[in-house]
């Protein structure tokens, strides 16, 4: 799965306007017994089993964990534009699978959207139908849409698509990622987003994840 917010290692997640973040502006999921429940803060710390011991601060995050079913923490903006997010630090993977991604979510079409900036097995969340392939900050990345059926999702258990793009050299430390890029792919492939409701730089694991990531944003 692969539901995260505020982004701070995957994913301020995109198109909003990033700008400082103030109180009470993102969304922070729990799971709830049939879908997420949403609480008013800025931090993406969703988790469903496992040792996640997640730290935000105004600018960035820490995470530790060991032994995580799924989780996805981070830290982002609300609602914003398209621009360039540049973060750094570092990720450690010692077990099951991790990413780092810009990641968010529209609505009206319900998308939930990751660019990932490192994957620990070179796939992530990449799965469904490869569309096509982009070169953008330095690297190529691939393109790949896949429908979650009857998953949680920001707007309950529900059915969706996830766009992904994927970066092929993986870079878990450091580096600035053009949002405007990947929107212009994904159009041009026919991925077509809504009304953007959050997005983070953020930290995912599944499969028995151990590891670490601290991260500083900027914009």
């Amino acid at each position: 799965m692969v539901a995260f917010t505020y982004l701070a290692v995957a994913a301020a997640a995109i198109s909003r306007s990033l700008a400082a973040p103030a109180p009470n502006d993102l969304p922070d999921f729990e799971m709830g017994p049939h879908n997420m429940v949403r609480r008013q803060d800025y931090n993406q710390n969703y988790k469903t089993g496992g040792n996640v011991n997640f730290s935000p601060n105004s600018n960035g995050y820490s995470v530790t964990f060991s032994g995580a079913g799924d989780f996805v923490v981070g830290k982002g903006w609300k609602k914003g534009t398209d621009r360039n997010i540049t973060f750094t630090g570092s990720t450690q993977q010692t077990s099951g699978t991790v990413l780092v991604s810009v990641y968010g979510w529209t609505k009206n079409p319900l998308v939930e959207y990751y660019v990932q900036e490192y994957t620990s097995n070179g796939k992530g969340s990449a799965q469904g139908q490869k569309l096509g392939t982009l070169e953008s900050d330095g690297s190529t990345y691939e393109i790949w849409k896949h429908q979650q059926v009857n998953q949680p999702s920001i707007s309950g258990t529900t059915t969706f698509w996830q766009y992904i793009s994927n970066r092929v050299d993986k870079r878990p430390n450091s580096g600035t990622v053009t949002m405007a890029n990947h929107f212009a792919a994904w159009k041009a492939a026919g991925l077509n987003l809504g009304s953007h409701d959050y997005q983070v730089l953020a930290t995912e694991g599944w499969g028995n994840a151990g590891g670490n990531s601290k991260y500083t944003l900027s914009t």
